[in-house]
């Protein structure tokens, strides 16, 4: 799969930032998405490690995942601005829930 195709997917783009300013387990990107089994973190990250977005090296049990910035070229200024914008942040909000399989989740019961 091509950069470009990797990013296409919200949840993969969401990893990618989640560990561009340091290095993540793969335990705390699946903390960071409590919606998504850590089986889905999984393969999303598989995707951006064949795509050379992200690289994995392993510290004991764990897998740690660093993204790889100089893969994305032209796209890491977009994919920079892009995160600081709170338009952004909204927008991924809301597809992530688009693209969340299952059922949804029910609503909480105010105390």
């Amino acid at each position: 799969m091509t950069p470009v195709a990797a990013l296409a997917s919200p949840r993969r783009r969401e990893l990618v930032r989640l560990c561009w300013d340091e290095p993540r387990s793969a335990g705390e990107l699946h903390r960071a998405l409590p919606d998504v089994t850590f089986g889905a973190v999984s393969q999303q990250l598989k995707i951006l490690a064949e795509a050379g977005l992200v690289s994995c090296t392993r510290e004991g049990r764990h897998r740690i995942y660093r993204a790889q910035r100089a893969a994305l070229g032209p796209l890491r200024r977009w994919l920079e601005a892009q995160w600081d914008d709170a338009l952004y942040r909204l927008k991924l909000e809301a597809e992530l829930d688009e693209a969340r399989r299952g059922p949804a989740p029910a609503p909480r019961r105010k105390p």
